[in-house]
Formats: structure tokens, sequence, C-alpha cells
């Protein structure tokens, strides 16, 4: 693929540089100098990736989405919207992009974060400042709940169980790893999750779906986390769903175990975590949006 011919992708799919950056894996600076001309002879490694980008662009039948209307939101993940992204450039040239598995995910350089999800491997820059503070704040009320109400989960409907089964539940952040079909064509790295079935936690993996998963959202995942992982969260037997917009300051809740409806909330309100249930509301799990976005509204959102 021609420099002409990226350039040309940008402008179709109106991509800013900080976005081809993010999701080629190419510095912004290169990125910059490469597409404006201004590098003639670009490094082979910069145009392999580049390429793999563009290419995937370009074998889009739609132009990738870059605004939607949550309450246009359907209730199923369309199928086939994948983020663009490409897989490692050091993986063996006869693989491609569906043909990856645990080993390959398993042989990245230490510093290469990246998912895999049906032999799909997805690239994966370092979050921000206001998605770690988000994340971590969350991951403070639910471990601050759970050892004050000794981790009581059960499932929606069946309350008998929280007689036998207390004490279970621990939560995890990102970056730990989730073998979510326990197969070796899916890897993810929930932001942050609570497992329950203590059977799960390996030394290395939790191995089977957690109970509660929250994604925080950006501009470059929100196609991956909406619609590829909220599908396979959902088959994987994953109970809950949050998908957190900071941009938006919006908390979209998918309680799978009850029905397939989306809630939709703001950072005004106290989201009830619902795996866990108490009969007095006091002893209940609610996230306080409205106390964390005031703690953490001094960081720019960009």
């Amino acid at each position: 693929m021609t420099i002409d011919e990226m350039q040309t992708i940008k402008t179709e799919f109106g991509l800013t540089y900080d976005l081809i950056a993010e999701n080629s894996g190419v510095p912004l600076g290169t990125v910059q100098k490469v597409l404006s001309g201004t590098t003639k002879a670009p490094r082979l490694e910069t145009v392999r990736r580049l390429t793999a980008y563009f290419e995937r662009l370009a074998g889009q039948k739609t132009q990738k989405q870059t605004t939607f209307s949550y309450a246009d939101l359907p209730k199923q993940p369309p199928k086939g919207v994948a983020e663009a992204s490409p897989a490692y450039a050091a993986t063996p040239p006869s693989k491609k992009q569906g043909e990856y598995t645990l080993d390959d995910y398993l042989a990245l350089p230490d510093d290469v974060r990246a998912e895999l999800i049906d032999g799909v491997i997805f690239l994966m820059s370092a979050p921000g400042t206001l998605h770690q503070a988000l994340s971590g704040m969350i991951f403070h009320t639910i471990l601050s709940y759970i050892k004050n109400h000794r981790g009581t989960c059960i499932p929606y409907t069946i309350l008998s169980y929280i007689k036998n089964h207390r004490g279970t539940c621990i939560p995890f952040s990102a970056p730990t790893d989730v073998q979510l079909d326990c197969d070796d064509k899916t890897i993810v790295q929930p932001d942050v999750f609570i497992v329950c079935d203590r059977s799960k936690i390996t030394p290395q993996r939790i191995f089977g779906a957690p109970d509660f998963i929250i994604e925080i959202l950006s501009p470059s995942t929100w196609e991956k986390d909406m619609f590829i992982k909220g599908r396979k969260y959902k088959n994987a037997g994953v109970r809950e769903y949050w998908l957190i917009d900071p941009k938006r300051k919006i908390v979209l809740v998918y309680r799978f175990e009850r029905d397939d409806a989306i809630e939709i909330h703001t950072f005004d309100e106290k989201v009830e975590v619902g795996i866990f249930q108490a009969e007095d509301p006091a002893d209940r799990l609610f996230i306080d949006f409205r106390e964390i976005s005031d703690y953490i509204s001094f960081i720019p959102e960009s």
C-alpha cells in the first residue's frame, strides 16, 4: 500500500494522527512524518505496521463509526464489528488474524500489551491517568465492600446460596489475564472484574469467566469493548457487564443473568452491583460515580 493510499483512507475515515499511532503501534511523530511525506524512506517495520492497519480499514465495508447514540444502542451486538488493530508484527507471517493461539500470545514481548480474542490479536496502548484513576477508585470501592461484607456473592435467582458461599469473591484489575472460554483462542484483560469461584484462579491467569466485569471505554477501544467483548462475555457466562464512558460520563450496565436489556446511568448516580444481594439496602454494593467523578475531576480528559 502506498503512502498516497494511506492518506486517502485517513481522509475517508476522518482519522487523526493520534488515532493512527495508537492503533498501529507506530510512534506519533513517525506517523506524522511518514504520512506528510517528510520521511521519504521509512523503516520496513514502520511500513509493515501502517500497512497492516490501513489494509484492515480498507477491508471494512462501512466507515468506522466515530460517534454513536446510547439511546439507539441495540440489545444484541452486531456481528463482525472489530476494532482496527494489527497483529503484532513479529508473529510468523504464515499466520493470519483469527489463527493466533495462546502460544503466540505468550510469545509476545513483556512490554507489549495485547488481547487475544477468537484468534485475533489486538494491541493495546498504555491507559491514561484518568482511566487508571477511575479504575483504581472502583476497584478500591469493591475491595472495601467485599472485605467488610465477607464477599457474599450469589446468583440472582438463588437467594439461599448466601448461606453457604460467603467470603469467596475476589476483585482483580488489569493487567490480569483471563482465559475466558477455557480454550487457546481467547485471552482478555478486563479493567476491573470479580471472581467468586476461587477454583478459576490459577497462578498464571483466571481460567474461565468472571462473575462481574467493568471495561472503561476510550475512542480506540469502544467498538471492541462494546460489541466483540460484550458478546464474548455474555456467551462465556459473565453475569454482569459494565461499560464506563468517562468522556460522556455514562455507565452502561448489562445484567446478563436477568435479561438482555441495557441500563443507562450517569455520573450523577449510585449504581448497584447486582451480583451481590442483601435484604437491607445499606448492605448492598453501590458505586458512587458522583463521588468518584468529583474526586478525579481535576484530571483532564485528554
